[in-house]
């Protein structure tokens, strides 16, 4: 027994068991009994009805679109979330003037409460708001920019003002890890900064790219939160996303279709990430 309490293993799990106690109390149980209650016809006196409540789940139209919806926000604002935050964290790992004023400025949306920054973007987005006033100003006509398709753009800029600040700092603490000899022995060979940037760069870049792209999926996928906030339980068509509709069927008390829309969500995403992981072991292959 000594023995083992002096390994570092046995030190490491010792250390886990609290944190683990706490995940599945609060995460794998009620997660395991959501997918329990989505195979039956009621939370009370409940009988198994199989995958009834997957069926009736699946030929809704409420859940097509929001089930859309999602995965079309996650399509455009992911890759345009990647794009941006790696240039901005090249251009902040360069000499910059205010460097550390950008640096700042970039990782404040993570520390502001989420009502204050809905405050901001309501004031901002209103139809009497800051923004239409200077389209007015400047000739143009006014937008309502949360009852019309621009609703989506608004989120999406939302979705990236809020989250771009964390992927900056993950890819500059991936930029500064790449030996600076390897850009200077390229540079000597004769080789330009597109095929620097894509033989070094991106290459050493791959794990951490790798994680940044799990959680910009995973945060896509939790930006019900602002939409809420801003344009309440029924938005517009274009921004009613899969939590819009497990949070209708929440209110409705309608447990079995917001416990199955859940599992699907869940299992999408766990689709997803594996086949993420099965890329990045291809590539780190391929590299080798």
């Amino acid at each position: 027994m000594k023995r083992w309490l002096r390994k570092d293993s046995s030190a490491a799990l010792m250390f886990l068991v609290p944190s683990g106690i706490g995940f599945s109390l609060f995460y794998i149980i009620p997660f395991a009994m959501g997918v329990y209650y989505s195979f039956m016809d009621s939370s009370i006196d409940s009988q198994f009805v199989g995958l009834d409540n997957y069926r009736e789940l699946l030929a809704s139209e409420s859940f097509h679109k929001a089930a859309s919806n999602t995965f079309n926000f996650t399509a455009v604002s992911v890759p345009v979330m990647l794009a941006l935050s790696l240039g901005l964290a090249m251009l902040l790992n360069q000499n910059v003037y205010i460097r550390s004023w950008l640096r700042t400025a970039y990782v404040l949306p993570l520390v502001v409460p989420v009502a204050s920054i809905i405050l901001i973007w309501q004031i901002l987005l209103d139809w009497n708001g800051s923004l239409n006033a200077w389209l007015s100003y400047f000739g143009f006509e006014r937008v309502d920019w949360m009852k019309t398709d621009a609703a989506r753009t608004v989120v999406i800029v939302v979705y990236l003002w809020k989250n771009v600040g964390y992927n900056i700092i993950l890819f500059l603490a991936g930029l500064q890890q790449i030996p600076k000899d390897y850009y200077e022995t390229a540079q000597v060979e004769g080789a330009g900064r597109f095929r620097q940037f894509g033989n070094i760069t991106l290459v050493y870049l791959t794990p951490t790219m790798f994680f940044v792209i799990i959680m910009s999926i995973l945060n896509s996928f939790k930006v019900f939160r602002e939409t809420y906030l801003i344009a309440g339980d029924y938005p517009h068509d274009s921004i009613y996303m899969l939590q819009h509709y497990m949070n209708n069927m929440f209110m409705s008390l309608d447990i079995q279709k917001l416990t199955a829309a859940a599992t699907i969500m869940v299992g999408c995403i766990l689709l997803i990430v594996s086949v993420l992981f099965m890329l990045e072991r291809r590539f780190r292959q391929f590299m080798e």
